[in-house]
């Protein structure tokens, strides 16, 4: 039987886990932030993982916050095997942690414990880091403390920025994922639990 997904996921970052899934899974639906001021006109901007997904066909809900009844019921109504999560911008509540037999995996963009938190690409360029990666984790209530599930490093280059690393490191993150959920859903992978003494914070910029 197939594993029905929800996505999570808002910025650009997103859009290569949204891409790699939807060609290999079922995605029941997609959750992504309200549409925001932007530019100089203020207009209001949809999030790119909303044009995506309206691009692929696929549900779409955006609610201003998950525990609203409507994002709740939807959420029930989809009734997820596992739900993935990238760069949403929200935290998850136990309720929706919850739900899905499989849990809900996270695609973070550092090799954590380090750089926990809402910028770790840019925390990883200030702090002079050599190298960082991408972690795919199982959530837990904490702000990226969950188990480790797999992990792949790549350089920092001299001439990186945010922006440039991100693209590599979202790249990344979806190939990652794809190599480690067949594993995960099978029970052949273990989650590993962090090393606490070790971890760091990234703070919103």
């Amino acid at each position: 039987m197939e594993t029905r997904l929800v996505f999570m996921g808002s910025p650009e970052f997103a859009l290569p886990t949204l891409r790699a899934l939807a060609a290999h899974y079922p995605i029941a639906g997609v959750i992504t932030q309200p549409d925001r001021p932007a530019g100089r006109g203020r207009a209001l901007t949809p999030p790119p993982v909303k044009i995506l997904a309206e691009e692929l066909g696929l549900p779409l809900i955006q609610p201003r916050r998950l525990r609203e009844p409507e994002a709740m019921d939807a959420l029930q109504a989809w009734d997820p095997d596992l739900i993935v999560v990238t760069a949403f911008g929200q935290i998850l509540r136990p309720d929706v942690l919850d739900l899905p037999p499989s849990g809900c995996i996270n695609v973070h963009a550092s090799l954590l414990p380090r750089w926990r938190g809402a910028a770790p690409i840019q925390a990883a360029i200030l702090a002079g880091d050599e190298q960082t990666g991408v972690t795919i984790m199982r959530m837990d209530a904490g702000v990226d403390t969950g188990p480790l599930l797999s992990q792949a490093a790549i350089p920092i280059l001299p001439t990186d920025t945010a922006g440039s690393l991100g693209e590599r490191l979202a790249e990344l993150g979806a190939e990652l994922l794809l190599k480690t959920l067949p594993e995960y859903l099978n029970g052949d992978l273990q989650p590993a639990a962090q090393e606490e003494e070790r971890a760091t914070y990234a703070p919103m910029l």
